[in-house]
C-alpha cells in the first residue's frame, strides 16, 4: 500500500454521538423492555391476589406497601408499561396487514403510541381516584 492509502480519513461507523436512533427503532426496543417490566408487575399483581387468598393482614399489608410513594410509582410505571405494551402490540398488528409502513407514516405512529400510553396512564389513574373519592 501506498502512503497516500493509509493515511486517507476513513469514514466514522454510526456511532450513539453522531447517529440518531428513529422513533421506530426507540419505540420497538422500549416495547420490548415494557414487555419484560409486565413479566414483573404481574408478579405484584399475584401478590395482591394471594395476599386476598390468605389473610386480610397480608392483604392489609400488600396494600400498605403499593400505597407508600414507592409503591404507587412501580404501579404508574406498571400501568404506563401495560398501555405502551398493548398500543405497540397495535402498531405492529397494523403493521402486519402492510398498512402505515412507509417511514414518515411509521414515525407519526410511533410518536402517536407514546403520547397514547402517557395519556392512557394518566386517564386511568385519574379515574382510579375519582373512584376512590380522592
Amino acid at each position: 500500500m501506498s502512503k497516500a492509502a493509509a493515511t486517507r480519513a476513513r469514514p466514522l461507523s454510526p456511532h450513539l454521538t453522531i447517529y440518531r436512533p428513529p422513533i421506530t427503532m426507540t419505540m420497538s426496543i422500549v416495547h420490548r423492555i415494557t414487555g419484560g417490566a409486565l413479566y414483573f408487575g404481574t408478579l405484584l399483581l399475584i401478590a395482591w391476589l394471594l395476599a386476598a387468598a390468605v389473610s386480610e393482614e397480608w392483604f392489609n399489608l400488600v396494600n400498605w406497601a403499593f400505597g407508600t410513594w414507592i409503591g404507587q410509582l412501580i404501579l404508574f410505571g406498571y400501568t404506563w408499561a401495560l398501555m405502551h405494551h398493548m398500543l405497540g402490540g397495535i402498531r405492529h398488528f397494523i403493521w402486519d396487514t402492510g398498512a402505515m409502513l412507509e417511514k414518515h407514516t411509521a414515525s407519526k405512529v410511533a410518536w402517536a403510541t407514546l403520547a397514547g400510553s402517557v395519556l392512557l396512564t394518566v386517564l386511568i389513574w385519574v379515574a382510579g381516584y375519582m373512584a376512590r373519592g380522592l
